[in-house]
This record gives structure tokens, C-alpha cells and sequence, in this order.
């Protein structure tokens, strides 16, 4: 097989492409099995099966099967050149930048460099358990000090319309993220969305109105056989900090489906979720919440306890070592 054909499989994966055609698929019993109505002739019970792993599709009822390729031919009903063609562009399409895009992307830069001039932000990173520069540096985290972002985008020729479209700049021009330590979230090695974390006075949390993305630096996380799921980043960076690169986050207690995916895309693969130990239960019925929908996609999932009271950020705050968090997940149950 030509690499380049292969290549260009790899970067446009079946399942993805097909949703992204309104097919709907539900999982199937095996683990990166999915099953739904088949797009190449008309039916009633589905029979059109796609193995993400594999990245090939076969439909019981028709006959047909193949790779990604194969599928556009006869869906598109074009030759084999032309499928490879229309592929490379949708391709293109997928890789060139959108406006918001490079947008978010110039926008964590900007922060990014602005958390060294204040040292306020570097302060309340400490206080936070997170003093490795360098773990800072590798999360993207920036500080959104206020009043400059606007002229800054401005003099790289961004218009205020796109600003406020989105959501970088409140109707009155002030600096939506003003006083935040801001994480940049990745989907596909673009930044996605931004996450600001208040160390003032102000709400705590702040996202803007659009998708979150997938699970928090899953693309260095993806590899490994055993993940941490955690609902912070603050959570994430201190135990990043402690040695627990396999950490990653959903920004919250709440798993998307594309967030579920992502951590079933690996046969065999072990979840440790390690939600807070709040007093009014509410981060343990979360973690039992999630550890069912995990169970029930195949995977195996187990709950970790920490003392009442804590998060994994805290835990580290108060003084507990790596070998501490160590023996937490040592102890770690189903239920």
C-alpha cells in the first residue's frame, strides 16, 4: 500500500468521517465495534458495521466492505483516484486553520507569556501545589492580566467582531478572562476552547460557549494502558507535577460521548477515577455515574478514595507525597 495512502487513512478515521456524514452509529458488543443503518443501501435493521481500530467497514447486508476509500467509491458511486481526491481534500479542509482557530491559538500564546510578567498569577499557582515552571509550561497555562488582550489581537489584524463572536471580549470590550490563570484545551492539536480559573473574587470557573473538546492532553496521555481521570486541571497539574503523567481530565464530572470514546479506544484499558471526597457526596455519585457508563462501553474502571474532604489537588496541598497518592489508587475498588 502506498504510504501516503495510508497516511491519509490514519489522519481521516472511518467512524469520525462518517458521523461527520450523519451516519449514527451505536456500539456494538465488541469494544471499538460500532453498528448502525447502512449508507450504501436502504434498510431497516442495521447491518453496517465499522471497526475503529481497524479503520474498515463491512455491511451484512449488502455484501460490501473495505477501508475508507472503498466506502467514498461506492458511495459516491467515483473511481479509485477520485475517492483518494475527494479524501485529500476533505483533508486539507480539516488542517487549514479557521479563523477562530488561529484566533484561540494566538490568544493562549499571548497568555502564555503574560503569567511570567505577573507575579500574582505565579503566586497563586504556588499556593495551588504547582511550582515546576516546566509543567506549566508543557499545560500551555497562562494569566489573563486585563485591559491589553483587545489592542493586542487588534494590532494582529483580528476584527472586533470575531473577538466578541467569540467570547474573548464582553460587549463593553473588557477582557473576558480578566484575573484568570487560563489553560488552553486541545482537540486534535488545535486549541479548542480556553478554561480560566479566577484568583480574585470572581466566579471561579470560566469556559467560553463553545465545545470543551476531548479529555484534557489526551494526546500524550492516549498511549497509556492505565488512565487517570480526574475533574480539575489543577487536579491534573499537580499530580502531572508528582509524576502521574497518565492523568487527564473532562473538565468537570461530566463525560461527552466523544470524551467516552476516547477513553475506550484502547482494549484492556484500566480507568482510575479520582473525583472529590465531598461531604455532601456529590463527587463520589458522579464517580459511580461515570465508572457505570465506562462498565458498560467495555471498559474497566475503578473508584479511588482520597480522605473526606479532597481532591487530588488539595491531598498534595496538604502535604501528601506521591507515595501516598500511590497507595489511594493501590486501594482502589469497583464500588
Amino acid at each position: 500500500m502506498d504510504p501516503d495512502l495510508e497516511q491519509l487513512k490514519q489522519h481521516l478515521p472511518m467512524l469520525e468521517y462518517l458521523q461527520r456524514h450523519n451516519w449514527t452509529p451505536r456500539r456494538s458488543s465488541a469494544r471499538q465495534e460500532f453498528v448502525g443503518l447502512c449508507p450504501l443501501h436502504t434498510e431497516t435493521r442495521p447491518s453496517f458495521y465499522v471497526n475503529a481500530g481497524k479503520n474498515l467497514f463491512y455491511c451484512h447486508g449488502c455484501g460490501h466492505g473495505g477501508d475508507l476509500i472503498r466506502f467514498v467509491e461506492l458511495f459516491l458511486r467515483v473511481s479509485f483516484r477520485q475517492s483518494v481526491a475527494h479524501l485529500q481534500q476533505e483533508l486539507a479542509a480539516r488542517t487549514r486553520p479557521a479563523p477562530a482557530a488561529e484566533l484561540l491559538a494566538q490568544t493562549a500564546a499571548y497568555y502564555q507569556l503574560q503569567l511570567h510578567c505577573a507575579p500574582e498569577a505565579v503566586r497563586y499557582l504556588e499556593r495551588r501545589g504547582l511550582r515546576d515552571s516546566t509543567i506549566a509550561e508543557e499545560l500551555g497555562i497562562g494569566y489573563a492580566p486585563g485591559g491589553t488582550l483587545r489592542r493586542y489581537l487588534a494590532a494582529h489584524g483580528y476584527p472586533l467582531d470575531l473577538l466578541l463572536h467569540t467570547g474573548l471580549i464582553d460587549n463593553q470590550g473588557r477582557d473576558a478572562f480578566y484575573r484568570r490563570v487560563i489553560f488552553p484545551c486541545r482537540q486534535h492539536g488545535r486549541v479548542v476552547n480556553l478554561y480560566g480559573r479566577s484568583i480574585g473574587d470572581a466566579f471561579p470557573h470560566r469556559l467560553l460557549s463553545r465545545s470543551k473538546g476531548g479529555l484534557f492532553a489526551w494526546e500524550s496521555v492516549g498511549q497509556y494502558s492505565a488512565v487517570i481521570l480526574v475533574e480539575g486541571l489543577f487536579d491534573l497539574a499537580v499530580l502531572w507535577q508528582a509524576g502521574f503523567r497518565n492523568t487527564t481530565s473532562a473538565l468537570g464530572t461530566h463525560l461527552t460521548s466523544a470524551q467516552l470514546d476516547q477513553l475506550c479506544d484502547q482494549p484492556g484499558r484500566l480507568i482510575y477515577v479520582v473525583f472529590d471526597q465531598d461531604e455532601n457526596q456529590a463527587g463520589q455519585q458522579a464517580s459511580q455515574q461515570i465508572r457505570l457508563r465506562l462498565e458498560r462501553a467495555g471498559a474497566t474502571a475503578l473508584i479511588v478514595r482520597l480522605p473526606v474532604g479532597h481532591d487530588p489537588n488539595s491531598y498534595f496541598v496538604s502535604g501528601a507525597t506521591a507515595a501516598d497518592f500511590a497507595a489511594c489508587l493501590e486501594g482502589a475498588h469497583p464500588l
